[in-house]
């Protein structure tokens, strides 16, 4: 519930500052602007400078405004607002799907494949959902990308600006956030500063920022066994006695912890070359997952209003840390006839998690059922290094002819390694089943795989100037890939319990697997402008995702009687998967500059998808190729001066993403229950719609005050490819969110209520109701749960400039 104190704050500001409005505000609402005008927001997407007006492609720039006025501080957020964009918030410890224009065979659910759309930080790429504390703007582009950003754009990208030193002024800016979230028992925080220092005036700058988020959570593990292996997981529900002394809750287990920073030095000794080292640094430690059981339960075993509507039913929390680490250097130098860039990333990534294993375990039947304290959790942990380097060429003269030629490198190089352990159960089977020794670690499972990509290529553009209104550009990029991965398994517990293995022993024979590929990617473009505020634009790109290995050991001939975690040979690799996007839109201004109007009709073939799935033998996570796919549809967005006080901004988006072709082994490898042509995909909505409205004006003589409401709404999502697969329709929503600022020369003040009606929406599904069931002695099932939205939430926020 809310602290009193904080919400009767929060409401009465809003209310007094509405009052505050000067006696002729009303009358100014009515004139229109006469020298008012949309801001010009710069973008660099197409590797040239220039305005989201003038760029020939679907782009979306969010500046450090707009984010603010509409309490923006995530991608989930940013999402939002930008037409053909789905980003189903998930909470910190699971990274929520990116699906554009609809491109997604796989559940609702989270995705454990690259995604279709990739992110970058300035101009390196970065798998990260990174707090958005001293950006400059945030760039979408929607459809494939291929050309001029390589692997993993399928659907898009999305650009991370961050604000560069400053060269000439010294500041210092300090920021605080105090929320409230409904069904949260704490108060949620977040602060930190930014400082920007010239060393040397017009020559060299460094700037710092520092970021500390803490959400408390607002969803309770309310049945975590109070003592592994002794604990029952599932006792006597009728008897409160018996659920008190095995099971525990755990209040807001699903709160969140980033720190976020960063450390930039800027280097100008002239007007022709200046370099920027980055080192940034993003540290998230989640408490547990975003999901509940409510509703997820079966009726038939008197269980279904057990769990309420923000509670989880799992046994075990599941903290998870992830580290990104980002060490970058940008070079630009003036060669007169063209800039040369020079971009070098070298990046980190570590996480350590812990999940509730239990259900799995149990539904494999091999026998842990027959243990009345059974369960089980595992232990996860991920290393990532990445090397990148990317040099272009951007040409600068004046003529007809434009050009961009570069080179791009890539290395990765991961290990990832998961340990299921079973509480008791080597105890157990020692007592009960004759074996021969138990261990100490109750290690059950013990999994590692490692994985070397390298990518290269080389990409150009040439445009031509045909006339005064036509330019066309064509681009290319040829690429090469070589995936190389090693994979061990092995069943300590079952080994030592009955194989003769000692109590500490762990076998590991790693297996090789490797996969190379290469190809072409091909860009048309033409825009052309028939007004000097209307402009139109035609293009043809192609995107890619590289293939690989699913880095599984292979199934022996005959499978062992016992337990098995292993790939049969169609499971063992996967194939690059490739798109092809025609599109057609305009861009238009009016009304000298206070309206902004632009639409986009877009065609996507999707070709070999890549679809996440589970091995036959032990339900181990891997990667095939689904059939083809296409999407369609419209989107809109708009922005307008209305008056000296109000402006708006609006989007809209139709998508429908559908199978063109059958895919029989969708859902399980034997082919029996696969999807057919014509099925629509999941995770993402058909219909997208927001609208922000800002109210601005003057108060107290010298200062401003800012009412902005935001609605953002989507229809229906399904979770599974045309509802096959024991899919859902999981309901439409509309979210509402309203603040206000009061903003004077040095300081802000912001009071903001998000999810105005408290709306209780289910965002996605982990897995489906098949896994309802009271097998195997378990009266519970949690595998199949809800991801759920943030309540009602009350905040206020300050920011305080110093400049020097």
């Amino acid at each position: 519930m809310f602290k009193p104190s904080l919400l009767t704050l929060a409401m009465s500001g809003a209310l007094s500052s509405a009052f505050l409005l000067p006696n002729t505000a009303f009358a100014q609402e009515q004139e229109t602007a006469k020298d008012k005008s949309l801001e010009v927001i710069e973008v660099t997407a197409t590797r040239r400078s220039g305005s989201v007006q003038n760029a020939p492609l679907n782009i979306t720039a969010l500046d450090a405004d707009i984010m603010k006025d509409q309490n923006i501080s995530e991608l989930a957020d940013v999402a939002r607002w930008v037409p053909g964009l789905t980003i189903t918030d998930q909470g910190g410890r699971s990274g929520s799907p990116i699906i554009v224009r609809g491109l997604n065979t796989n559940s609702s659910g989270p995705s454990s494949d690259g995604g279709t759309v990739a992110t970058y930080i300035n101009e390196i790429p970065v798998a990260i959902d990174m707090r958005l504390v001293d950006v400059e703007r945030v760039e979408v582009l929607i459809g494939p990308q291929g050309t001029l950003y390589g692997a993993g754009t399928l659907g898009g990208a999305i650009r991370y600006m961050l604000k560069e030193p400053e060269l000439d002024f010294t500041s210092l800016e300090v920021f605080g956030n105090v929320s409230q979230t409904q069904e949260s028992d704490s108060i949620g925080g977040e602060g930190g500063f930014i400082f920007n220092l010239p060393l040397i005036e017009d020559t060299l700058a460094v700037r710092a920022s520092l970021n500390i988020y803490e959400d408390p959570g607002f969803i309770d593990y309310g049945y975590v066994v109070r003592e592994p292996g002794v604990s029952l997981p599932d006792p006597d529900w009728t008897d409160s006695a018996a659920v008190n002394n095995n099971l525990k809750n755990v209040e807001d287990a699903n709160g969140e912890s980033t720190t976020t920073g960063r450390i930039s030095v800027r280097f100008k000794p002239s007007e022709t070359f200046e370099g920027t080292l980055n080192y940034f640094y993003q540290n998230q430690d989640s408490e547990g997952r975003s999901i509940v059981h409510y509703n997820t339960l079966s009726a038939d075993n008197g269980l279904s209003d057990l769990i309420g509507k923000y509670e989880s039913g799992y046994r075990y929390e599941e903290p998870r840390e992830k580290e990104n680490q980002l060490l970058s250097l940008e070079l630009k130098a003036d060669l007169g006839f063209a800039e040369l860039v020079s971009a070098t990333g070298i990046s980190n990534f570590d996480a350590d998690g812990q999940r509730d294993q239990t259900d799995l375990l149990i539904r494999l039947d091999y026998g842990y059922e027959e243990f009345p304290a059974f369960s089980s959790f595992t232990r996860e942990i991920e290393e990532q290094d990445t090397f990148t380097q990317e040099i272009r060429l951007v040409s600068q003269n004046d003529s007809d002819i434009n050009w961009i030629v570069g080179g791009f490198y890539n290395k990765i190089e991961s290990d990832a390694s998961s340990q299921e352990y079973t509480p008791g159960f080597g105890d157990f089977a020692v007592e009960n089943f004759g074996a021969d020794q138990s261990r100490p670690d109750q290690l059950e499972y013990y999994s590692v795989d490692r994985v070397e990509i390298t990518e290269s290529a080389l990409f150009g553009e040439i445009g031509y100037q045909v006339t005064d209104k036509l330019d066309i550009t064509v681009g290319a990029r040829f690429y090469k890939y070589d995936v190389e991965s090693e994979s061990a398994v092995d069943f300590p517990l079952f080994n030592t319990l009955f194989g003769g293995a000692g109590p500490d022993d762990v076998t590991l024979n790693f297996e090789q697997n490797e996969a190379s590929d290469n190809g072409s990617l091909f860009k048309f473009n033409a825009k052309y402008q028939f007004t000097n505020s209307v402009m139109g634009y035609a293009t043809i790109s192609e995107g890619f995702r590289i293939g690989g290995s699913n880095g599984l050991a292979p199934c022996p001939d005959p499978l062992p009687a016992n337990q098995a975690g292993c790939g049969n040979p169609s499971e063992m690799l996967y194939d690059a998967d490739t798109t092809t996007n025609y599109e057609l839109g305009f861009k238009s201004t009016w009304l000298r500059s206070r309206l902004h109007f632009n639409a986009a009709l877009f065609n996507i073939d999707w070709d070999d998808a890549q679809v996440a799935g589970a091995t036959e033998v032990g339900q181990l996570p891997y990667l095939s190729n689904a059939g083809s796919a296409n999407a369609k549809g419209i989107e809109i967005s708009s922005r307008a001066i209305l008056s000296d006080s109000f402006s708006v901004y609006s989007t809209y988006a139709y998508t429908k993403a559908e199978l063109t072709s059958d895919a029989p082994f969708l859902f399980n490898s034997d082919g029996t229950d696969g999807a057919e042509d014509g099925d629509r995909l999941p995770g993402s909505s058909e219909h997208q719609f927001s609208m922000g409205v800002n109210y601005q004006t003057d108060v107290f003589n010298d200062k401003t005050l800012d009412i902005n409401y935001g609605i953002t709404a989507q229809s229906d999502v399904i979770s599974r490819v045309g509802l096959r697969d024991n899919g859902e329709t999981l309901p439409g929503y509309s979210l509402s969110n309203i603040s206000a600022k009061l903003t004077a020369d040095e300081w802000s003040a912001t009071v903001y209520v998000d999810n105005v009606f408290n709306k209780y929406a289910v965002t996605s599904v982990r897995r489906s109701d098949a896994d309802i069931t009271s097998a195997n002695r378990t009266d519970i099932q949690r595998n199949y749960g809800y991801f759920i939205n943030r309540p009602l939430t009350v905040g206020i926020k300050f920011n305080y400039k110093f400049e020097i």
